[in-house]
């Protein structure tokens, strides 16, 4: 695996105070790491630099044609200082993967790993502390070459940014209300909706705004054929419980492979709670509420953990859930999931990893 060249900042900015808040995604470390690629030559000079603006030619290709891929994990500090990435090997599996479908090149796992460690130890004294926050990590590739033709580019820049946060939603644990979309779609089998690109949340952005405009923080898609089997939510996977049982779209190419979806179907089976991966439509979603057969329902991922809901609206039904108060399957996955990110529960094997 080459050196990764570390060039430390002279101008460190000031770190964000321990009482003030944090906002999602706002503030970002001194560092950032760098490597570039060339068709021929590979991925090459890997280095950590002080975090700076990016210089591109107008006529980058990833301006026009929209070929990016990006990820996101996070970097927890334990009480007793240890520096923990939850499952980072997941991320770099579908990082790659995200990569083949959109024709940009593998990245070597080994210096993907090794960028991600080394980039959160330079700048590990950015990780806050207080309970409900981490260090996000966001890996990213951009095709950088000066082109203006549709194929795949011939250059590539990979980077990492890091960023201290609290709360993905303002109202943290407190169950949130999803809108059911029923007017646009935002993807299809066999396009690029199991990929992690920015193609895919711009899709999202006209039904998230008219969302948000009726008082629901995020959207729950439904298919884009049917027009009636529930998929995902913008920022999130989606569990129902039903009589007992968990249930989760079963993925089908256009929903994403979520790490903490993944996680939350590992420990439902531990625990012996039944758990299916199955196509549910959006009316047995709506019957299941109007019975009382809807016990709990929550979205998961990296950037919210587990976020339980409370509302779900579809056209005119508004379905309340659990009395809007977080159910206890939910607070279990919620405690049991961020007990392992902190180093506080022992999770499966493999699924924390100490940054050394």
């Amino acid at each position: 695996m080459q050196t990764i060249r570390i060039e430390k900042t002279t101008s460190p900015n000031e770190k964000p105070g321990k009482e003030n808040p944090l906002t999602f995604g706002t503030i970002f470390t001194d560092h950032m790491f760098e490597v570039d690629y060339e068709k021929g030559k590979g991925w090459y000079d890997p280095r950590i630099v002080p975090y700076h603006k990016l210089d591109l030619e107008p006529s980058a290709m990833v301006f026009h044609y929209g070929q990016e891929m990006f990820e996101g994990l996070k970097a927890y500090k334990t009480e007793d200082g240890r520096i923990l990435l939850f499952r980072p090997d997941k991320n770099i599996e579908r990082a790659n993967r995200s990569n083949r479908r959109l024709c940009i090149p593998d990245i070597p796992e080994d210096l993907f790993l090794e960028a991600l460690k080394q980039l959160v130890l330079v700048d590990q004294d950015w990780i806050p502390m207080k309970p409900g926050t981490s260090l996000y990590i966001r890996p990213f590739v951009i095709a950088t070459d000066p082109f203006l033709g549709v194929r795949p580019s011939h250059t590539y820049k990979f980077m990492i940014i890091l960023s201290p946060v609290g709360a993905y939603y303002a109202s943290g644990l407190n169950p949130v209300k999803i809108w059911i979309e029923d007017e646009f779609v935002r993807a299809v089998k066999g396009g690029i909706g199991e990929a992690k690109t920015g193609g895919n949340y711009v899709a999202s952005l006209a039904s998230q705004v008219k969302a948000h405009e009726e008082g629901y923080s995020q959207v729950l898609w439904l298919d884009g054929v049917f027009r009636k089997y529930i998929e995902e939510v913008g920022a999130m996977n989606i569990f129902f419980q039903i009589n007992g049982t968990v249930i989760t779209p079963q993925l089908n190419g256009s929903i994403l492979p979520g790490v903490t979806r993944d996680s939350v179907i590992a420990l439902c089976k531990e625990w012996n709670v039944p758990v299916e991966e199955r196509i549910i439509s959006v009316d047995e979603v709506v019957e299941a509420a109007r019975t009382g057969a809807l016990e709990e329902c929550f979205g998961t991922g990296t950037a919210a953990v587990i976020s339980p809901v409370g509302e779900l609206r579809y056209e005119e039904d508004r379905m309340s859930i659990g009395n809007g108060k977080i159910g206890d399957l939910t607070q279990k996955l919620y405690d049991t999931i961020t007990g392992i990110q902190l180093g506080k529960v022992a999770g499966p094997r493999g699924w924390s990893m100490t940054v050394n």
